[in-house]
């Protein structure tokens, strides 16, 4: 049985920063509720993976760092450093090259031993600092 902690690691790890579409349908339930650092909102494994490839046009080596993860039972919180490049239109802004860094935090909730759910918040001031 997969813990709470290794699902959260493994979001990040395989399915972000090594974007493993591989294991989507076996870590993620059929019905995610997700909303994303940038803000928008998906529901279930498709809308999430078209969130996750438009965050990828927009730079191409975007990672996820987890920078501590605290877990219980169900439910898991973690703080997050997002980094990359600025390679397509982002915050309405076209490339610029730039590498960036920017803070966030998520919130998790598991159900039937696959991530059911995931809330994101991102400091999208301090991404637009960085890239202007």
């Amino acid at each position: 049985m997969t813990t709470t902690r290794e699902l959260v690691r493994s979001f990040y790890d395989d399915l972000w920063n090594r974007w493993d579409d591989d294991l989507v349908d076996r870590m993620l339930s059929p019905t995610f509720d997700f909303r994303g650092s940038l803000g928008t909102t998906t529901s279930g494994r498709d809308e999430w993976r078209s969130y996750r490839d438009a965050v990828r046009g927009c730079s191409a080596d975007f990672h996820n760092e987890v920078v501590a993860l605290v877990c219980e039972g169900h439910r898991a919180a973690a703080r997050l450093r997002y980094s990359g490049t600025h390679t397509g239109p982002l915050l309405g802004l076209p490339p610029t090259g730039r590498r960036f860094e920017y803070a966030g935090a998520a919130f998790f909730t598991v159900a039937e031993g696959r991530l059911d759910s995931a809330w994101v918040l991102g400091d999208l001031a301090g991404l637009e600092e960085a890239l202007t």
